[in-house]
C-alpha cells in the first residue's frame, strides 16, 4: 500500500510539475502576443481619443461658418433693402421724365427735365 501510495504521490508530483511547466513555456509563447496586443489597443485607443478630438472640432468650426453664412445673408438682404431705400427717389425722378416727355427729340427733352431738377 505504501507503494502505491508513493506511486500516486509520484504520478501526482509528475503532473504538478508538467502543468507548471505548460503553465510557464505559455506564458513565455503567450506574453510577447499579449504585449503587442496591449501596445496596440493603447494605440488604437488613443488613435479614437484623437479623431474624437478633431471631430468635435470641425462640428464647431462647422457650426461657426454656418452662423457666419446667415449672418452674411441677414447683412445682405438689409443692404439690399437699404439700397431699394435709397434707389427709390432715383426711380421717381426717372418716372417723371418718361411721363413729362414731351415731343421732340428725346435727347433734349431729357436733357431739360435733367437741368430743371438740377436748378440749371
Amino acid at each position: 500500500m505504501q507503494k502505491l501510495a508513493g506511486m500516486v504521490l509520484a504520478a501526482l508530483l509528475v503532473l504538478a510539475v508538467g502543468a507548471g511547466a505548460g503553465v510557464w513555456l505559455a506564458a513565455r509563447h503567450y506574453r510577447p502576443l499579449l504585449d503587442t496586443a496591449q501596445l496596440d489597443l493603447a494605440n488604437t485607443k488613443s488613435a479614437r481619443d484623437n479623431l474624437e478630438a478633431l471631430a468635435g472640432e470641425q462640428g464647431r468650426k462647422l457650426g461657426e461658418l454656418v452662423q457666419a453664412g446667415e449672418l452674411r445673408q441677414r447683412n445682405a438682404a438689409l443692404a439690399q433693402e437699404k439700397a431699394r431705400q435709397e434707389a427709390q427717389p432715383d426711380y421717381a425722378a426717372a418716372n417723371n421724365l418718361l411721363r413729362e416727355r414731351t415731343g421732340g427729340d428725346p435727347a433734349q427733352a431729357a436733357s431739360a427735365i435733367i437741368d430743371k431738377e438740377l436748378g440749371l
